[in-house]
Parts: C-alpha cells; structure tokens; sequence
C-alpha cells in the first residue's frame, strides 16, 4: 500500500511512562516528570502515556512518592492533552488478579484522577481477563483501547490476532493496540496484520513496539504506509534500545508527506531540552545494556530487561556460566506452558522457571514456582495452546483445573481491606485504599510516611572508587528494570559478613545439622512455620521471592522446627542456612 492513501499520524509520546520505565528502572521521580510534561500540552500528541505499568509499584516503593498525586499533577499540567494509564486488565497495575469490586474502583478513581486513555491488555490475549475493567472504562466515558500481547509461535498466527481484533472491536473499543513488547513484529507482519484490521472494521490502529531488536523503525514505516492511525515513540534522550522509537526522528521523517503528524518539531526541541535535563540526572541508572540493540530477543522473544535480569541473577547464584542454558531452556518452558506471549506477568513466570529448571538439580520442573502451579491449574486464564496432560499432571497433579474467568472464584475485598486500613490508621484518603489493597505488603509503611525515597546517585560508581584491599558490603543491580540493593559474600575468596537486609541477625552459611538451605537468591516473603512446630516431609516452611515470582521452600523429612534464622523481608543467599528441622 501506498501511505498516499492515508492521512494524517498520530502520535502516544511515552516518555512519562514506559521509556523511563525500559531505561530508567521506572525511577523518575514526579517532580522531574512536571517540566516535561508541560512543555509537551502544547505539542499535539494524541495521548501522553503517564502513569500505570510498574509506576505505581516503584513510586511507592522505591521513590515515596504517591502514585495518585502523580496522576494529578501531571493531569493539572496536561488540560489540552489526553493522559492515558497502561492497566493490566483484572492485575490492573499489580501482579495478579484482583475481585471485581476492586477493579471498579480503581477504574474509577483513575478516571477521576486524570485518565483520559485506559490502554487495557491481559498477558495471555485472554480477552474474559479484560472484561470487567473495559465495561467500567466505558461507563465513565474515558477513551478504551483495546491491547493485541504480540508474540510469535505456531499457534500465534495474522488471522488469530485479527479475529481477537474483531472480539475487541464488538466490546466497543474506541482503538485497537498492537502491543510488541519484546520488539519482535517483522515489517512484513505489521503490515499484514494492520491491513487485516483495517480490511474488516473501521477503527483506530496504534503500533507499539521496542527498539531492543533493532528492528522497530522498519516495522513502523511498513505501519505508516499499511495505515495504521497511531505510533507510540519516545522522546530521543530517552528512546532506542529497550525503549521506543525516537518521536522526532517519526515526525521528521513525514514532514510534508500526506501522513504529516502535524507536530512543530521546533517545538518539540523544547520537550528534548527537558528530557536531557532528567536524563543528565538520572544517567548513573541507566544500564548499557538496556541501550544496546540485543538480537537474542529475536532467538529467546525475552521482552525489555528480562535479559539483564537473568544475568543478575544467574551472577547471585554464582551460575552465569549458565546463562546459555537457560536460555534453550526458556523456549521448552514456554512451549510447556502454552506459548504464553512474554509480558509481565508470564515474562518472569516462564524466565524463572527456566533458571531453576537449570540450576536446581534433577528432573525439570523439580522445584516449580507457586505462579507455574498457578498458571497451569488455569488462575491465569486460558493458555494460547493447550498445556499436555503430562505437563499438567506432573505440576500439579490431580488438582481440578479451572475452566471458569478466573476472577469469578475471587470474593469482593474493597469493603472488608477498607476497614482494615482504617482500624490501622493508613487511611487520609479514599485512593489510599486502593493503594493498600494493591501492595499489602508494602503500603503500610508508606501510608504512615515511614519510607525514604532512594538516593539518585551522581554517577555509576564501581570498585575503582574503593580503596586498596576493601571489599564492598553491598551494591546495587538491576533485575527486570528495577535497581536493587544486594550485599556481597565474597569477592574472589574474600568473606564478607553476612547479614541480613536490615542489618539485623546474622544467617549461618556453615555447616548445621538439619538446617534447611536456600536454593535461590532472594528475598524471604513469608515465613509459615515457629519454632517447636510440627511438620511433615512435603509442608512448606517458608516462601521465597526470587525474580518476582514465589518460590515455596519445603520440609525434606518429617519433624520439628528448631532455630529459625530469618524474617520476612529478609534477602539470604544460595546456600544460607533458613532454618533447621530437627
């Protein structure tokens, strides 16, 4: 096709959202996010991509900054321009599905709160999981855009993703998203897939795509002359590698052509001044690696810093030598399981499978993760293809699967976790419910202003800036986009004292009778079982999280608990003696 045919492109500028997310480690800080933000209202842009994804999460977490304040001042800075949220369908902006009631709610109060464009999508393309949040979406009149996960497998086909197109199109979206999220559509199949769409319904078409396989420009000038309405790219001090293509280099490149954006690019100098401000700020945050194109994504289909991540963790178990393996092993997983496309929350689903398959000795699937458990019984939703009868019988046996929208099992929570909070004192405003009930386990701290944001650091710091013999106690790592603190056992044969994260009881790593060893780096999210309980070969003592996955740790034998060495929130090694069973 000819782009003469079309006219004008528009475009989603998604430097406040996902180009800081994919290079920044989503660590842009509100107060930064504003001066950008008002220079781009005079712009043009279709939407400015701003808040959801792993914003919410980080902001509290990581920045004490509260992500609904966020939404409000970048919305008070933003009239003339659309604010538009990505939102995980039934996950919203978490990692798992929520009740229906909580999905109302958030729903809600995003719209309230600025939301103009709800970009709604489910990890699995299953559409039951989208449902709810897109019947509330209309109902408060926002703009819904329907999402397509792209990925490629044998039962990933053009004519599939145009008939989940047409499904989307008879819930009353206003637009259509192609989201590749790993950089992995082909010129030749967006252009295939763009003119199917358009051939059977009348609707808006948006493209969003990576640049980590080197590949996105190309396939967005075969969108720009398939017709497709809108692109999403970046600003360019924050764009290429993992993030989008660069929104001057688009808006350029068709100046005077049918399909002009309209767009000043005189006035988008201003946008880039602001950029390369925050970009001088937050430089010691961003990995090379993330700026690199990576043509194993094109082999491995492993979205943003999924790659970067299995490095980092493949390092703390002292296994990098092993990364080649995990990466075979990843494509057998997925095949496993369905051919899921590689999204959050299946990305880390299928990547950490794959590592403990490897480094966890014996059979596959000899340590399998609560979420693969999960996933197989069908609390996920419907795998893309069948799962084998011998895969799901060996993860999880005998269990019933289910067949049902997942979140029908789910009972309403609002009410009853809004009385919670507000017995505990968290409660100043009615968003701080939803943010309670969204991270249980980190927003009490934040709700009563007990945490600190991180520093940002001046500048990358390595060992050189060490003295002579000294040995760090801790540094920091990126794991999936995320900055991590970790402490260091040893360098090169030289012990370093372990602690835990608080710097509280020391974890044995020696050698204790009975003691019960972790298989994984990680962070210890629950511990189930006191000292003098009973147990038996099979419970589960205490769970890990490793690779934002949980991994349940087992008793080997029957008997009692003795010393217990660590608490929730502590971060132990491979190898650290957890606790002994007698």
């Amino acid at each position: 096709m000819d782009m003469v045919s079309f006219g004008k492109l528009y475009i989603t500028d998604t430097t406040l959202r996902d180009a800081h997310q994919s290079l920044i480690a989503t660590r842009v800080r509100t107060e930064h996010l504003i001066p950008i933000a008002e220079k781009m209202d005079k712009i043009g842009f279709f939407s400015v991509e701003a808040w959801g994804g792993a914003t919410f999460d980080t902001a509290i977490r990581y920045l004490n900054d509260d992500p609904w304040e966020r939404l409000r001042s970048l919305k008070a800075v933003l009239p003339q321009t659309r604010v538009q949220m990505l939102l995980r369908g039934q996950n919203l902006v978490g990692y798992r599905h929520y009740p229906d009631d909580v999905v109302e709610r958030f729903v809600a109060a995003a719209a309230k709160n600025g939301v103009d464009v709800f970009r709604v999508f489910d990890a699995l393309n299953d559409i039951r999981n989208m449902e709810k949040s897109m019947e509330v979406i209309r109902d408060h009149g926002a703009h819904l855009q329907g999402a397509i996960c792209y990925t490629t497998s044998p039962v990933h086909t053009t004519e599939r993703f145009v008939e989940m197109a047409e499904d989307l199109y008879a819930h009353e979206c206003d637009s259509i998203c192609i989201k590749d999220m790993a950089g992995l559509i082909m010129p030749h199949a967006a252009r295939e897939l763009i003119t199917g769409i358009k051939e059977r319904m009348d609707i808006m078409v948006c493209l969003h795509s990576h640049s980590t396989s080197g590949i996105a420009p190309m396939s967005y000038q075969a969108a720009i002359d398939a017709g497709v309405d809108i692109l999403d790219t970046a600003m360019s001090p924050v764009a290429l590698g993992t993030s989008q293509p660069p929104t001057e280099s688009v808006v350029a490149a068709l100046q005077g052509t049918p399909r002009d954006t309209g767009i000043d690019l005189q006035g988008l100098r201003e946008v880039r001044d602001a950029c390369v401000r925050v970009r001088e700020r937050y430089g010691a945050l961003i990995n090379p690696i993330s700026e690199r194109v990576d043509s194993d994504v094109l082999v491995y289909q492993l979205p943003g810093g999924m790659i970067s991540n299995l490095v980092s963790q493949l390092k703390e178990q002292d296994a990098l030598n092993r990364l080649d393996e995990v990466f075979k092993e990843i494509p057998h997983v997925r095949e496993d399981l369905g051919y899921p496309p590689l999204v959050t929350p299946t990305s880390q689903i299928v990547g950490t499978q794959a590592v403990f398959n490897v480094l966890i000795g014996g059979e596959r699937y000899a340590n399998v993760t609560k979420e693969v458990k999960d996933y197989v019984k069908g609390l996920y939703g419907r795998p893309p293809a069948p799962i084998s009868d011998a895969i799901i019988k060996h993860i999880i046996g005998d269990e019933d699967l289910v067949t049902v929208r997942p979140a029908d099992l789910l009972e309403p929570v609002y009410e009853k976790m809004k009385e919670q909070a507000t017995a505990a004192g968290l409660i100043h405003k009615e968003e701080d419910v939803l943010t309670y009930i969204l991270y249980p386990a980190i927003a009490p701290s934040f709700l009563k202003g007990e945490r600190t944001a991180e520093e940002i650091p001046a500048a990358a710091q390595g060992t050189a800036a060490l003295g002579q013999g000294e040995i760090p106690a801790s540094m920091e790592v990126e794991v999936d986009g995320e900055i991590f603190n970790v402490r260091i056992i040893s360098i090169e044969g030289s012990a370093v004292e372990s602690a835990d994260a608080g710097g509280g009881n020391k974890i044995p790593r020696g050698e204790i009778q009975g003691g019960i060893r972790s298989n994984m780096q990680g962070m210890v999210l629950k511990v189930l079982v006191r000292r003098g309980d009973v147990v038996k070969a099979g419970d589960t003592l205490l769970v890990l999280e490793a690779m934002k996955m949980e991994n349940p740790i087992a008793s080997p034998r029957d008997g009692k608990v003795g010393e217990v060495f660590v608490d929730a929130g502590d971060v132990v090694q491979n190898g650290d003696v957890l606790l002994v069973i007698e």
